[in-house]
């Protein structure tokens, strides 16, 4: 590639004292470069703070701000907000990335004006090992009824602008679903890496996360949500709205439609 472009790398920590340096440390590895790195401390009250201090002490490319606690979203977006990058890659401040991810992606990007969101094939990992993830193929369809991108993928930060960044009022779990939804709903190409270069780790927090928002009545206000925001979305790929049996989504609504009850 002539000419790279530098990408910015938003990290949001809240209380991720355990895993910080580490996952600052793997991007740091990168053979893409130049890379800016912008953690932001989400009102956290362990040491994040400090070692994040002391990897902007350490290492010149890595940067430092501080929000009182008001959630991730708002944590990705301010932080979006300060980066001079063209590239966008969020990361979790305990997960990781490979030393050749942001390379092949950026240079997917580059090759493919089309193409608006790159991802990878991925492992979890943590105390019981390491294994696959196991992600549904993309398609603009699938993607009404399911998320399959996770959240480090990376973007243009012109289509972050273009459609105001992750919504802020959204507090009901798989933020990045909603994101991908409004990136992509209008049209662009998705490209997904034959490389394993993004590392989920499974933790106790992410689990109990998991409970919270995977519970039955956030499901509903969940797809409530969307259906109120994206109604020609989901009329277009599921001839009406998402329900709460969402693969059956489409068929339902056409039964309806031909009952003329929709």
């Amino acid at each position: 590639m002539k000419e790279p472009s530098l990408v910015s790398v938003v990290i949001p920590v809240y209380n991720g004292e355990k895993y910080l340096e580490e996952t600052v440390l793997s991007v740091l590895k990168s053979s893409y470069f130049p890379i800016e790195i912008i953690i932001i401390d989400d009102g956290s009250n362990d040491n994040s703070r400090l070692i994040a201090k002391k990897l902007t002490n350490e290492h010149e490319n890595v940067s430092l701000i501080f929000q009182e606690n008001q959630g991730v979203e708002i944590a990705r977006n301010n932080a979006i907000k300060n980066s001079k990058g063209k590239y966008i890659l969020p990361l979790d401040a305990d997960d990781l990335i490979s030393n050749d991810y942001i390379f092949k992606a950026v240079e997917a990007l580059v090759s493919n004006p089309k193409v608006k969101v790159v991802y990878c094939d991925a492992l979890k990992f943590g105390t019981n090992g390491e294994k696959k993830w196991k992600l549904k193929p993309f398609s603009i369809n699938s993607l009404a009824k399911d998320n399959m991108i996770f959240v480090s993928a990376l973007y243009r930060k012109d289509d972050w602008e273009r459609i105001g960044g992750y919504s802020e009022d959204f507090k009901l779990g798989r933020a990045d679903w909603e994101f991908w939804i409004n990136m992509l709903k209008d049209g662009g190409e998705v490209l997904k890496l034959p490389i394993i270069g993004f590392y989920y780790r499974l933790t106790g927090g992410q689990n109990s996360l998991r409970k919270r928002t995977g519970s039955d009545e956030m499901k509903r206000k969940r797809i409530t949500y969307l259906n109120n925001k994206y109604p020609d979305f989901f009329e277009r790929e599921l001839n009406g709205p998402l329900r709460f049996q969402r693969t059956w989504s489409k068929p339902y609504n056409t039964l309806l439609k031909l009952l003329g009850k929709l």
